[in-house]
């Protein structure tokens, strides 16, 4: 069983920053992709960001703000949140594509930490 545990969530003023991170563990072959959604009230979850290998991709609202990177070999990827607005209030989900050691891909979901911006 895989596990990934969030970490870095809080409240914080227009314009401010705050960092992610998420740690998998547990027993696997390795991780192939790695990312960040977010669910805000009332909507549906979206992607904010993934990376796999050195490759990135960011939702549009995002771009520019944001940073994902991820350390291999602490298998805990991480988000850099800055110039953060209002609008990106939501419960932040770490997610993971891991690849077992029969060569199963599973994806796994992290429990969530909430990001709240203040106007």
């Amino acid at each position: 069983q895989v596990q990934l545990v969030e970490s870095g969530g809080g409240l914080v003023q227009a314009g401010g920053s705050l960092r992610l991170a998420c740690a998998a563990s547990g027993s696997f072959f390795s991780i192939d992709v790695m990312g960040w959604y977010r669910q805000a009230p009332g909507k549906q979850r979206e992607l904010v960001a993934e990376i796999v290998s050195d490759s990135t991709k960011y939702t549009e609202a995002v771009k520019g703000r944001f940073t994902i990177s991820r350390d291999n070999a602490k298998n805990t990827v991480y988000l850099q949140m800055n110039s953060l607005k209002p609008e990106d209030t939501a419960v932040y989900h770490c997610n993971a594509i891991v690849v077992h050691t029969n060569r199963v891909r599973i994806q796994y979901w992290g429990q969530g930490t909430q990001v709240t911006v203040s106007s």
